[in-house]
């Protein structure tokens, strides 16, 4: 006759500490080989690391007694270190792959300027990064998180069951989502609604994105913290939740991709000034070309969810978690 077991439920203070431990364990992974500057996907890795990381502990810290080095305020710190050198990687990326094929042979000539001053700030930026490895602050956070990792210290609330409060922990997340103001950009309101403005030329969106490309830049960080911060508890939920996390990636990406485009041409004119059209028009146009398509492929999730029934159903996927297992990364 088997002896019935009583299970322990799944804390708060459970999926922090597994959360954490997690996205710890696979930034510090791959620092040898950024250290070393082996390999651009390590770089990658890391920064995304520190970032999910960071969206752990920006979570879960009211509930823990994490270690000073391991807050939000200074894992954001070094994530920007890896995080200059990686957007570096991406402009270079970008450039060779999406945009010199096709450009003229002068204008190929001409961009090998771009390069050689890519090459001289990448080297720059590899050097802070070599640099932050050593320096006390990293090494602190990184023993610190270990050794609480060792021995995690919690406040009196981390012992609440997790299905008690775990809408409670997404919700204001989605409330910020739905409200950012990166939402209104090329729309009207008229007699209470909320009409998307679908015939701007290319020169009306230009115009717009000069005013507005911060704004839209931050819904692109806000969809990027809610996607991380639902990805916590991906086991914790159903289809209906994952179908809502593919929808944020896919803003995060089609925004992030906006960015990049707009980040690139603004680096561009650092480097040749006045002198950008006239050395490479053909990629000025491109560019504008490539901006205005994303923008087109933006529009239709854009209409979604200013729609209120989609916000809706995203609130209420939120509200209804399934069964809670007792180890969520079982």
């Amino acid at each position: 006759m088997k002896t019935a077991t009583k299970t322990t439920p799944t804390t708060l203070g459970n999926c922090g500490y597994q959360a954490i431990e997690k996205h710890f364990n696979k930034t510090i992974k791959w620092e040898k080989s950024v250290k070393k500057d082996e390999d651009p996907e390590a770089l990658h890795q890391m920064r995304v690391g520190m970032r999910r990381l960071r969206t752990a502990v920006s979570r879960f810290d009211k509930y823990l007694n994490l270690p000073k080095s391991a807050s939000d305020k200074n894992i954001g710190k070094l994530s920007r270190i890896l995080g200059r050198l990686r957007d570096l990687d991406v402009l270079k990326d970008i450039l060779e792959k999406n945009y010199k094929p096709h450009l003229v042979e002068k204008e190929q000539a001409s961009l090998q300027t771009a390069f050689t001053a890519l090459d001289k700030q990448r080297e720059i930026a590899v050097s802070h990064v070599q640099k932050t490895f050593k320096e006390e602050n990293y090494k602190c956070f990184k023993n610190e998180c270990q050794d609480w990792l060792k021995n995690p210290s919690y406040q009196s609330f981390s012992s609440v069951p997790i299905q008690h409060v775990l809408p409670d922990l997404l919700s204001p997340e989605i409330s910020q989502f739905c409200l950012h103001p990166g939402w209104l950009i090329g729309t009207r309101i008229a007699e209470s609604e909320i009409l998307l403005q679908t015939k701007w030329t290319p020169t009306q969106l230009e115009d717009n994105l000069k005013i507005q490309g911060e704004t839209l830049h931050s819904l692109r960080k806000q969809a990027k913290r809610l996607r991380y911060q639902m990805e916590l508890f991906t086991e914790l939920y159903d289809e209906s939740f994952i179908a809502h996390i593919n929808d944020v990636k896919s803003i995060q990406e089609i925004l992030g991709m906006i960015q990049d485009n707009m980040v690139l041409h603004e680096w561009l004119a650092t480097i040749f000034k006045s002198e950008l059209d006239t050395q490479l028009r053909g990629l000025m146009t491109l560019l504008a070309a490539n901006r205005y398509q994303l923008w087109q492929e933006w529009q239709p999730l854009q209409e979604r969810y200013l729609q209120a029934e989609t916000r809706h159903n995203l609130h209420l996927a939120v509200l209804q978690p399934t069964q809670i297992p007792n180890n969520i990364n079982s």
